[in-house]
């Protein structure tokens, strides 16, 4: 690192126990952040614990993205992890993309049998020259970084699911299903998801575990985890494993991820366009909004069939959503403890 003279000196004037590691980590801005990290939906309340573990400590963002979206990836979910529903041929396929502050970027799509592809889509990033890995050939290189081939067998949710879903055959995500969040007290919250389970008749059958942090040395980072839609063509992929599609990261600016309807997302590299309004000064709310905005333009009155959804947190530490429909949720993680925050809504 190189510091000029004229920074030398703005420097010396705080004293010595004013030059800290994390005033290092940005030298054009000293001063400290506080850490905070954002995840879509109610899962992401018990997903934010488990980042919360790692920024609490002054960890990076980068291993705390990781590991928060690794808690919902075990749990047993219609929508993330080997849990999840399958495809309409019984197969759970994977999708994850993970992403620093230094434009760095991994993912896994069509990943089968892997555990945490959250985890595989970061060796991507730091094990190879590559961005992306899909199939077969992820599931190959998984296996190189030690990573266990695990049952192919469906979870009892999930076999259940896939046999109601047999019966009609039918792919026909479902929308705007009342979720039944609470309106109680963050403790009331964490005790509800200490396991939750989300399915609900095959509902919500396109969401995602997204997150992103802010660390204590000012840099974020952002993840992403699906098994997509459930009961989709064999093959098919959505947005999440994308890179600004799913999910972008600008560490001057801000970072973002999506969830919904990832082929919509897709339409408008979503997650890399509320980005570039952040970029114009926009707040993450109003950023994420114009491209929800946008997406109803293009879609015009089909959007009544699709759900899309933007989380958004700038380098100020600020963060807002916005989501097509109501029903959408994030949960939010700082010193001030967590919470479940309602989006609004388009």
């Amino acid at each position: 690192m190189t510091i000029n003279r004229r920074h030398f000196i703005n420097l010396s004037g705080l004293g010595i126990a004013g030059i800290t590691l994390q005033g290092f980590a940005n030298t054009a801005n000293v001063k400290v952040q506080k850490p905070i990290v954002i995840a879509t939906w109610d899962a992401g309340i018990n997903a934010n614990k488990g980042a919360w573990e790692v920024l609490s400590k002054g960890g990076s963002a980068l291993d705390a993205v990781e590991k928060g979206v690794m808690v919902t990836e075990d749990e047993i979910s219609c929508c993330v992890g080997l849990g999840a529903n399958p495809d309409r041929d019984g197969h759970v396929t994977l999708d994850a993309s993970i992403m620093d502050h230094e434009f760095n970027c991994g993912s896994v799509a069509f990943l089968e049998r892997i555990k945490h592809p959250i985890s595989v889509a970061r060796k991507v990033m730091e094990k190879t020259p590559h961005v992306m890995l899909v199939g077969e050939g992820a599931q190959q290189f998984a296996l190189s970084q030690g990573f266990s081939l695990a049952s192919s067998n469906l979870s009892e949710t999930a076999d259940k699911a896939y046999k109601d879903w047999l019966k009609k055959s039918e792919y026909k995500p479902i929308i705007n299903v009342e979720r039944q969040t609470p309106k109680s007290t963050t403790s009331q919250l964490e005790d509800k998801y200490k396991a939750p389970t989300r399915f609900s008749n095959g509902d919500w059958n396109h969401d995602t575990i997204g997150m992103v942090a802010l660390d204590v040395y000012g840099n974020l980072s952002a993840s992403c985890t699906t098994s997509g839609a459930g009961f989709k063509l064999r093959g098919r992929v959505g947005d999440s494993p994308i890179i600004g599609a799913g999910l972008y990261v600008d560490n001057e600016v801000g970072a973002v991820v999506a969830t919904g309807q990832g082929e919509d997302v897709i339409r408008v590299a979503g997650a890399s366009a509320v980005v570039e309004h952040m970029r114009q000064g926009k707040s993450p709310q109003d950023a994420c909004r114009l491209v929800v905005e946008k997406i109803k333009r293009i879609k015009k009155e089909k959007a009544a069939d699709i759900q899309v959804c933007f989380i958004a947190l700038n380098k100020n530490g600020e963060h807002g959503s916005y989501a097509l429909h109501t029903g959408f949720n994030y949960a939010v993680h700082n010193n001030e403890g967590n919470k479940l925050i309602e989006s609004p809504f388009l």
